[in-house]
């Protein structure tokens, strides 16, 4: 394994990681569409904040996108309850609108920028060990690899200090509500964690390969785990174990890595199910 493809690898999983942590909540919440449409519907604020700063790089970029992840939450939310909608068509409504509006927003601009339609849907995660960059002293560093890498400090940090309030909001919202606790404000807080963790993805491994892990991982590990700190771990090495055999089917197959890894979800869940139908006693939890 060359040191290229350590880093691509690499990235895909710290991206997976990222993925995994808001993915979670959004299984047990039963939102796992929630992923979908957040992951298609920040587009247009990442086309309009690559337009303002010129680069798809920086703060600007998360800014744009969790703004984005938090309107199209309220959308829903008030598509859903103001107009008495079902949630499924709320969510179909509000991401494929918003999801067209950034791909009519990318063709215009396709001219003028280096930001198309192939990459937000596919990224190109072959290209992050040639974009190196230097920080605190450590050279020849992939910019992903860093971004990825504070992106999923800064979940850690947000799921350590708010795992309380996330764990009652999803559990037992009622109970929240009596307590005292914003069910309101958790709700938009994951949103948010999800948004950040999608506009990470976009440039390196695209939109299909960020709405599997967000889902694919968590909803594995929920046949198996019956305590939410285990349901993190076990996604987490799903992910992980789907990015790096992925990787390879890529390889082999000269096909996709975005692709393969999403595939590569799939084929873990279809086979961890096979195993929930011969072991019976996984099945009484």
């Amino acid at each position: 394994m060359t040191l290229n493809d350590t880093w691509i690898i690499l990235t895909a999983s710290l991206v997976a990681l990222c993925c995994v942590i808001p993915g979670c909540f959004l299984v047990l919440r039963k939102m796992g569409m929630f992923g979908d449409a957040i992951s298609h519907a920040v587009l247009p604020g990442l086309v309009i904040a690559y337009l303002i700063s010129g680069s798809r790089s920086g703060s600007i970029l998360l800014i744009g996108a969790a703004a984005t992840g938090l309107v199209v939450t309220f959308l829903i939310e008030t598509i859903q309850k103001k107009m008495r909608i079902q949630s499924d068509a709320a969510i179909g409504i509000t991401y494929t609108f918003l999801f067209a509006v950034g791909v009519i927003l990318v063709s215009l601009f396709t001219g003028q920028t280096d930001l198309d339609q192939e990459c937000v849907l596919y990224g190109d995660i072959t290209l992050v060990p040639f974009d190196l960059i230097t920080v605190g002293g450590l050279t020849d560093i992939p910019r992903q690899v860093w971004i990825a890498s504070v992106l999923l400090i800064l979940l850690l940090g947000m799921l350590f200090s708010g795992y309380r309030g996330l764990y009652i909001t999803t559990f037992d919202p009622g109970y929240a509500t009596a307590v005292g606790i914003s069910v309101a404000f958790w709700h938009y807080l994951l949103m948010g964690m999800v948004s950040l963790a999608t506009v990470v993805s976009f440039e390196s491994v695209g939109a299909i390969m960020v709405i599997a892990l967000l889902v694919g991982p968590a909803a594995t590990a929920a046949l198996f785990a019956k305590r939410l700190p285990v349901m993190l771990i076990l996604a987490s090495i799903f992910g992980i174990i789907a990015c790096f055999s992925g990787y390879w089917v890529a390889v082999w197959l000269n096909a996709s890595i975005a692709g393969a890894i999403a595939l590569m979800i799939g084929v873990i869940f279809g086979f961890s199910l096979g195993i929930r139908a011969l072991i019976p006693s996984l099945n009484r939890r």
